[in-house]
């Protein structure tokens, strides 16, 4: 399938989801990234979550984050296809954006450089791990920035596609992992 297709298949999937099954799916995912070998990393990048788009809650992830005393990091936007990313911390003041999502006021920024894990944003995902995301663009050009070994984690309700995504491109970056509801999938 295109992206354009796998766009519009899966939100209508999220469309269905009601909050209690969102809020249920998403503490399992939370769960299960406790399996992948990524806890003695410092630096965790994520997304903040839109609710009206019916992603993945990542509050659980932050709290699990935070009890595990690990330095988060979100985005704020901040240009055509620029992400920058700050330190979230107690103090820290969120403000949704343009989108919808909520985002960093200003803080303490973090270079991508400097970022072992992220947790990335995504509405499809095949068996290799290509991602689809709403097509901006902003998460390919940020994980070009950070670290080849900087490992990219999808956090999905639904399992990946089995046929493969037919428009990928170069500058496309694959999965590491993504985890569902009923497990983890490495890439």
């Amino acid at each position: 399938m295109l992206k354009h297709e796998l766009r519009k298949k899966y939100k209508l999937l999220r469309a269905e989801l009601s909050e209690n099954q969102i809020s249920e799916q998403s503490l399992r995912i939370v769960n299960g990234l406790l399996k992948i070998p990524m806890w003695d990393f410092f630096y965790f990048h994520t997304f903040l979550s839109i609710p009206q788009n019916k992603e993945v809650d990542t509050h659980a992830l932050i709290t699990l984050l935070q009890g595990k005393d690990k330095s988060i990091v979100v985005p704020k936007v901040t240009g055509p296809n620029t992400l920058s990313n700050y330190l979230l911390q107690d103090h820290t003041i969120l403000k949704p954006n343009q989108w919808n999502i909520p985002e960093p006021v200003d803080g303490i920024e973090v270079e991508p450089s400097k970022i072992e894990v992220v947790f990335v944003p995504l509405l499809a995902y095949d068996v290799l791990g290509n991602r689809i995301g709403y097509g901006k663009g902003f998460y390919d050009a940020f994980l070009q920035d950070c670290s080849p070994e900087t490992l990219k984690v999808g956090l999905s309700f639904f399992e990946p596609e089995v046929e493969v995504i037919e428009d990928v491109r170069d500058e496309d970056i694959r999965l590491d992992y993504c985890v569902t509801p009923k497990g983890l999938h490495k890439f």
